[in-house]
């Protein structure tokens, strides 16, 4: 007889994260526990790494943001919403196509009164707008996902990509990519060692359609 995983006890180290605004957290994971698996957003091996895999694994990235950002496949709020919450002083965009993920996106915006974020129901080669950074998680590897996501920074702003174990290779296989859409000074940042169960990897590179910017 099957029975659904129970969800994880929130962490220690959420509430240093999220400082004044763990209630937002804490609404938004309990959401995420509610309606994630029967509205197709998570699967429901999630639920017991909820906020270790997913939300604490999103907000340590938070310090790095600062201006307008776009969240490429936002999907479920990760990271998007997440950084949204930690973040009140950043203005998000929130971009995804499918549109059961755009109401589920709109609602928590809605129910956790975040007046800091947008909702887009398009694909990201469509936006033709321009970030101060961009942002994806678990969408696709970095040759799929740079030409996806480089077109939608500021002349001088940064990708700041969630990635996973494999970015070192992701990153070799992207090099004529790269050059293609003028991404450099790529580096991988580990946040959260002693501090997250699970590290977080980000790719960060800048986007200069000006040379010696």
């Amino acid at each position: 007889m099957s029975h659904t995983p129970e969800p994880e006890p929130e962490p220690s180290v959420a509430a240093e994260l999220f400082g004044a605004r763990i209630d937002l957290a804490r609404r938004f994971t309990d959401a995420l526990v509610a309606e994630g698996e029967t509205r197709g957003l998570i699967g429901p091996l999630e639920l017991p790494r909820i906020w270790t895999r997913h939300v604490l694994n999103s907000a340590i990235a938070a310090p790095l943001f600062n201006g307008s950002v776009a969240d490429v496949g936002s999907g479920a709020g990760l990271p998007g919403l997440v950084l949204a919450i930690a973040r009140p002083d950043v203005h998000f965009t929130l971009i995804e196509p499918m549109e059961r993920r755009v109401a589920w996106l709109t609602e928590q915006v809605e129910a956790l009164g975040l007046d800091n974020v947008r909702v887009m129901r398009a694909r990201g080669e469509d936006v033709g707008l321009e970030f101060d950074s961009v942002t994806a998680r678990a969408v696709s590897a970095l040759r799929t996902l740079i030409p996806i996501t480089a077109p939608l920074v500021k002349d001088g702003g940064e990708l700041i990509l969630l990635k996973g174990h494999n970015v070192p290779a992701e990153i070799d296989a992207a090099q004529k990519v790269f050059k293609k859409f003028k991404v450099s000074d790529a580096t991988v940042e580990v946040l959260g060692e002693g501090v997250l169960a699970e590290p977080t990897r980000v790719f960060r590179a800048r986007v200069r359609a000006t040379p010696g910017r």
